[in-house]
């Protein structure tokens, strides 16, 4: 059976950490200091509308010596968020990761947040699942 992001969210849970847009980059670097994540999704009323990442503090802040404390969220945020539903299949995470180069997918129901995976949790996953069909292989062969 193919492992989907609703299975995925059963094991790690739906904890996702989330700004709004009017933050100060300051105050996203806090939140993400205090809850270790790298990166938190930018959210209004609940519904997705960027995501703020250790990329988009390295590229938009570092980089280009803006300062922190007065930058709002929404000035550095990536706008075009790739999500997933819970019914998508974690192949699919994986294909996207990959295709979009990009390390956590917010998971919407109803265009409301309902939980994240990233780069690793989707690994994880499918690292598991093909040391279960190794094994099941194997008991087949030696059975």
């Amino acid at each position: 059976m193919q492992k989907t992001v609703g299975h995925l969210l059963d094991t790690k849970g739906n904890d996702v950490w989330t700004i709004g847009p009017d933050a100060t980059v300051y105050e996203a670097l806090e939140l993400r200091a205090a809850k270790n994540v790298g990166a938190l999704v930018v959210t209004e009323d609940n519904r997705v509308c960027g995501i703020v990442s250790e990329r988009d503090y390295a590229r938009k802040i570092v980089l280009e010596k803006r300062d922190s404390h007065h930058t709002r969220v929404v000035d550095i945020m990536t706008a075009e968020v790739r999500t997933v539903t819970k019914d998508e299949s974690v192949a699919d995470c994986m294909e996207a990761i990959t295709e979009h180069h990009i390390r956590h997918l917010p998971v919407v129901e109803d265009y409301r947040l309902i939980g994240i995976v990233s780069v690793g949790d989707v690994v994880k996953t499918v690292m598991a699942e093909q040391a279960f069909l190794i094994d099941q292989l194997s008991q087949y062969i030696t059975g």
